[in-house]
């Protein structure tokens, strides 16, 4: 429910912003320093660490045959690649 919510903002926003005519450069203009843009891509970003490998993890156990401990390994490690990226992006938005 979190990440849904998250994704309807996002695309409102996408779609806000691209009637409006803004340009990349602006967009980026009105985001650096804005700890409330922070706090929401970062959020979104972590729901996203969360969802998607637990997905994965489950995909890679029933198309793949991985065991339980191998797909949790690897769903741990894309969990961490997908915060790390996330992250740093947000950070080069807002910074």
């Amino acid at each position: 429910m979190v990440l849904a919510q998250f994704v309807l903002v996002h695309l409102a926003t996408i779609i806000y912003a691209v009637r409006g005519g803004l340009s990349g450069g602006e967009i980026l203009a009105r985001t650096q320093g804005s700890w409330a843009i922070a706090a929401f891509y970062g959020a979104f970003v972590i729901a996203c660490a969360v969802h998607v490998p637990l997905g994965l993890a489950r995909i890679a156990e029933e198309w793949l045959g991985w065991s339980g401990r191998c797909s949790n390994a690897a769903a741990a490690a894309c969990a961490l690649v997908i915060a790390l990226l996330g992250l740093r992006a947000v950070y080069a938005v807002v910074a």
